[in-house]
Order: C-alpha cells, then sequence, then structure tokens
C-alpha cells in the first residue's frame, strides 16, 4: 500500500502595519517543512534587503507582463507599490510537501481564498488597540507623521475586514501567540528568537 507524498498548504498570514505580522512568519519558517514565499514588489529595496530573499524587486513594465501572463496567484497594490504571489514559487513549495507562508494584504488574502486550487489557512494578527499599533508604528521611527497616519486609516480598514479569515489572534503577548498560531496550524513551537 502506497501512501501519496504530503502535499503542503498555503498559510495566510495578514495584519496591520505593525501588528507583528512579519514576526510571526520569521518564527515560523524556523520550523522544519515551513517555507516562506518571496514576493515580487515594484518598490525599491530598503536598506538590508537583498533580492531573492526579502522580496523579488521588478520594474513596473516586468510587474504589468506578469500580470498579463497571469503568473500570480494573488497581487494587489498596497501604499501606491504592488506586491504578488508567483503560482511557480507555490506549485513547486506545495508539491515538495512544505508549507509556503504568505505574508499579504487583505486584498491579496481575498484572491488566494477564491483560487481553490490549494489547501490554505488564513490568519489575522490584531494589535491589541489602535492606540498601541500607533506606539508601535512610531517605535519605528522610520515613517512620517502622513505615513503613520494614513497606516493607521488603513489598519482600521483591515481589521474591520478579520471576520474573514479562519482564524483572528491578538497579539498582546508575542509568545503567546506564537504559541497559539503554531497550535492553530499543529505545529510545535519554534525556539524564541536567539535561543536555541
Amino acid at each position: 500500500m502506497s501512501s501519496e507524498p504530503r502535499r503542503g498548504r498555503l498559510i495566510v498570514i495578514s495584519g496591520p502595519s505593525g501588528s507583528g505580522k512579519s514576526t510571526l512568519w520569521k518564527r515560523l519558517v524556523q520550523l522544519p517543512g515551513v517555507a516562506f514565499s518571496v514576493s515580487a514588489t515594484t518598490r525599491p529595496p530598503r536598506p538590508g534587503e537583498v533580492n531573492g530573499r526579502d522580496y523579488r524587486f521588478v520594474s513596473d513594465e516586468d510587474f504589468d507582463r506578469l500580470v498579463r501572463e497571469d503568473a500570480f496567484l494573488e497581487w494587489a497594490e498596497v501604499h501606491g507599490r504592488r506586491y504578488g504571489t508567483l503560482l511557480e514559487d507555490v506549485r513547486h513549495a506545495l508539491e515538495a510537501g512544505k508549507d509556503l507562508v504568505l505574508e499579504i494584504d487583505v486584498q491579496g488574502a481575498e484572491q488566494v481564498r477564491r483560487h481553490r486550487e490549494f489547501p490554505s489557512v488564513s490568519i489575522f494578527v490584531m494589535p491589541p488597540s489602535l492606540e498601541e499599533l500607533e506606539r508601535r508604528l512610531r517605535g519605528r521611527r522610520s515613517e512620517t507623521e502622513e505615513q503613520i497616519q494614513r497606516r493607521l486609516s488603513i489598519a482600521a480598514g483591515e481589521m474591520q475586514r478579520a471576520g474573514e479569515y479562519d482564524h483572528k489572534v491578538v497579539n498582546d503577548d508575542l509568545e503567546r501567540m506564537v504559541a497559539e498560531v503554531c497550535t492553530i496550524l499543529g505545529y510545535e513551537e519554534p525556539a524564541e528568537e536567539g535561543r536555541g
């Protein structure tokens, strides 16, 4: 009796900027059999970002071509830049039996839900409150007042769509939230950042 090889699933993680979703996915991909989907984007690299590791940095023309070729599982415009998940990457990872983590916005998550080809689990990461989210954004010291206000406005709209996700978790304590997500996904917890 032959058993079919395990096919991976998509793990969709969304949440407002500053909610802790990036920290969450970085912890999840430390686990065996879990990979991160490197998005294509039209935004320029930030200091320290590496093409192919953090994002695939592409021109507007290349992005347009990929859209025309139906090369994306999902894509969206966020903060004036476009981001997309390449279908080829998704198929490759899932066929290899890996779970593939997608950190995408609510527009992208909606497209993934409509795309029935791949099994998926969606998780929305909530901040404890908008006040706490504002404190976190200001603590970064990387954005102008106008950018912070824009992110907070977008965050309020995104949080209203949290009910569309399979699971909603509140990041009031990072370790508790990571443990909760691992339980949801059936994973052993990853080690804390900086530990064994």
